[in-house]
């Protein structure tokens, strides 16, 4: 048996054109423009090409887009005091302080700092209580899960009574990816480093998502016949050749041969889970400017 390729790049450009639709209803109905401000503090290469993707697909999308770019020495006051503007800013639906953050900034505080309602990342305490609680109408999920979320729902169907293991328990994923499986009515449980028997734990999955950020941690063996994967892991690895004796490549947290073999259905690494990041931030960023102006959220934008 060869898994189905699960295609997250053509789900996600189809959930983009979905989400330039629905700004281009809001603009025409009601004069709303949806804006997403992406905050960068210091001048990591990967955040930069992170937030240039971000720009780049907002303003594809139709969406208001504002880049504020910060030195690394900013000092913590100073980068609150710009969330806070931000928050005041009716132009602003949406706010996304990239992560990581220089050392000797506190994240914890900057997200804490950011208005619930415009915390497109999902990462704020209400927004995380929320979605514990099972209000997914009111809270903004993490994009990452929101995004896998979908695809598991684009193959499967209806998730109810499925057995699904989320291997990782981050907050960023781990966490909330398995809050949206319970919310499905699947039986979740939550592996991570100190879990006994890890592997016997995944192979009784029929999801198993995997978000631990360990490369190809996820052996071929470990996998149920027939289950669905949906990787999350991006992990850069030597990939020497005799062109580039210090080349690279992209794997995730699994062993996609090994597991190909085995699985039902998976995501690739690249080309799975990561567009959809990038898709579902903007619409939760169309989805906040809605809430904000007690407005109904496009269906088309729902993940469930």
């Amino acid at each position: 048996m060869t898994a189905a390729i699960i295609d997250g790049k053509a789900f996600a450009d189809g959930l983009r054109a979905r989400v330039g639709a629905a700004a281009a209803e809001l603009k025409t109905a009601h004069g709303v423009v949806p804006g997403l401000a992406v905050v960068l503090v210091g001048e990591d290469p990967a955040s930069q090409v992170y937030v240039r993707s971000k720009s780049r697909a907002a303003e594809q999308a139709g969406l208001g887009h504002f880049d504020h770019r910060l030195p690394a020495t900013t000092a913590q006051a100073e980068l609150e005091a710009l969330v806070a503007r931000l928050n005041a800013d009716p132009a602003v639906d949406g706010i996304l302080v990239q992560l990581p953050l220089p050392k000797g900034l506190d994240q914890t505080r900057v997200i804490a700092a950011i208005d619930p309602a415009k915390d497109v990342d999902g990462l704020h305490v209400v927004n995380a209580g929320l979605l514990a609680s099972g209000s997914m109408d009111r809270a903004l999920v993490p994009c990452t899960p929101l995004g896998s979320l979908m695809l598991l729902k684009d193959r499967l169907g209806d998730l109810s009574g499925a057995d699904a293991v989320v291997v990782g328990r981050s907050v960023l994923v781990g966490r909330p990816m398995a809050q949206l499986l319970i919310g499905e009515n699947c039986t979740v449980t939550v592996a991570h480093s100190r879990t006994r028997d890890i592997a016997a734990r995944c192979r009784s999955s029929d999801i198993l998502v995997a978000a631990v950020g360990r490369p190809e941690m996820i052996r071929g063996d470990w996998v149920k016949p027939g289950a669905t994967v949906i990787d999350v892991g991006i992990n850069r690895v030597a990939a020497p050749t005799a062109e580039k004796p210090d080349g690279t490549r992209l794997v995730g947290d699994v062993a996609f041969e090994e597991a190909k073999a085995v699985a039902g259905a998976i995501t690739p690494v690249p080309g799975g889970v990561g567009p959809m990041t990038i898709a579902c931030l903007l619409a939760n960023t169309v989805t906040a400017a809605c809430r904000r102006r007690g407005l109904a959220v496009p269906a088309q934008l729902a993940s469930r």
